[in-house]
């Protein structure tokens, strides 16, 4: 895959992960909070940076949709 169309898909994936933690009125705080009820330490500080570059792994794009409560996700 090209460089170009995977920092198309990262930021893809960015925008989904922000727009759903929006819908929810979740900071990065609020996301922290949530992970750690499901056993995943992370701190608002590292979330925010990891979020922000979007190069993260679809394991913790998951981890992340399931602590928000997220069923179904539009991929438009």
């Amino acid at each position: 895959m090209s460089d170009d169309l995977d920092k198309q898909y990262q930021a893809k994936a960015k925008g989904l992960l922000k727009a759903e933690m929006a819908r929810r009125n979740l900071s990065y705080e609020g996301l922290s909070e949530k992970l750690k009820s499901i056993g995943i330490e992370e701190s608002p500080k590292n979330l925010s940076n990891k979020i922000g570059r979007g190069s993260f792994t679809a394991g913790f794009f998951l981890q992340c949709l399931e602590a928000i409560g997220c069923t179904s996700l539009r991929l438009d």
